[in-house]
């Protein structure tokens, strides 16, 4: 959508707002800039120096115009500054649309005898399609596949769970036993009343305790086939263990916790973070992330970093909105900071190294 210019009651403007028009004191210099994205201390700035109305951008620049507007001089800049993403996990549509019918179908009748067969062939032909070639790292726009329904969700959960443990350096074998782990954590759901698993609103007491109940209804879905391993089990029995001991269905803690939970609750976080279900909107990636890298005291800190750096939040090309209001497009992903890039501004051509440079520190990217 193209962006449009809309002029704006003061009185009516918002946090979050893209000024369109530049304000500017008696010597011409810039108080606000235009693209800026308004907070409530600006808003108040113009209230108080009374300003009517100002010019509020609407929409998305073109990403196709975007890239004809960008000065010469600035592309050679991007080029000499752009450093490749490592490689990156790539699961093609037939192979994702394959993984959650199969998936489906198993949260669908969880008592077939070909229940067992089907969740390992299911794992493997994910786990293969992850490890086919050296990616070790994860584009989330590109894995991800979840909307409000958990047999989608568990895919996305299991294929990051896969490159986590793939960076952290398990063999072939334990990398397929996670990705079932995976695949099959939020099994135990299956026994629980649709009214209660797909309710708007918050759970009453009574609903939110059965809903804690179906990690361990999973492990004894998965118990009863009698040929899922003891890591199988533990990691669906344990992925809303958190490491101060004050998770669910069991309080143990990080010493009791096996490392297949650990590193399927992380992936289970963020993914729930970044979905959208019938209780909640989706919260951004970016915002995401800050939320699991606070969660210190409950998410391993050893499995929370691999994931960190496992993780590409703005590939390398992709274009952004940083703070001040200048648009930027990424050169340089900081594997230890992956909320912070280098990027360049298309505007004049200036390099921002978000994670480096101290100058940048009141930058953030918004979107």
């Amino acid at each position: 959508m193209a962006v449009k210019r809309k002029l704006v009651s003061t009185r009516l403007l918002k946090e979050g707002m893209r000024i369109d028009q530049a304000i500017v004191d008696g010597t011409g210099r810039a108080l606000i800039e235009k693209g800026a994205y308004l907070d409530d201390f600006q808003i108040a700035y113009l209230k108080t120096k009374g300003i009517a109305s100002i010019f509020i951008a609407e929409g998305e620049v073109d990403p196709d115009e975007l890239e004809l507007q960008i000065p010469q001089y600035t592309r050679d800049l991007i080029e000499k500054a752009k450093v490749p993403d490592k490689p990156k996990v790539k699961l093609s549509e037939s192979v994702k649309k394959q993984v959650c019918e199969g998936v489906q179908n198993l949260f669908a009748d969880p008592s077939s005898e070909n229940f067992t067969d089907n969740s390992v062939n299911i794992a493997n032909h994910l786990t293969e399609s992850v490890l086919s070639d050296d990616a070790v790292a994860v584009d989330l726009g590109m894995l991800k596949v979840s909307d409000e329904y958990t047999f989608k969700h568990s895919v996305d959960v299991a294929g990051m769970s896969v490159v986590i443990g793939k960076n952290m350096g398990l063999p072939i074998d334990a990398l397929k036993e996670l990705c079932v782990a995976g695949l099959l954590h939020d099994v135990g759901k299956a026994k629980i009343p649709a009214e209660v698993l797909n309710k708007p609103g918050k759970l009453n007491d009574d609903e939110f305790a059965l809903m804690k109940q179906h990690s361990l209804f999973g492990f004894q879905i998965l118990k009863e086939k009698k040929r899922f391993s003891e890591n199988i089990m533990l990691g669906v029995l344990q992925h809303h263990e958190k490491m101060n001991g004050h998770g669910y269905p069991q309080g143990v803690d990080r010493s009791r916790i096996h490392k297949y939970a650990k590193i399927i609750s992380v992936a289970d976080v963020f993914d729930a973070l970044v979905t959208k279900r019938p209780y909640k909107d989706p919260f951004s990636k970016n915002v995401a992330t800050e939320m699991v890298m606070g969660m210190s005291q409950e998410l391993d800190i050893d499995m929370m970093k691999i994931f960190l750096h496992t993780v590409i939040l703005y590939p390398v090309d992709s274009i952004v909105t940083l703070s001040n209001g200048e648009l930027a497009k990424v050169v340089e992903n900081n594997p230890d900071y992956p909320l912070r890039p280098k990027v360049v501004g298309l505007k004049h051509g200036v390099v921002y190294d978000l994670a480096g440079d101290i100058e940048c520190a009141h930058l953030i990217i918004l979107n």
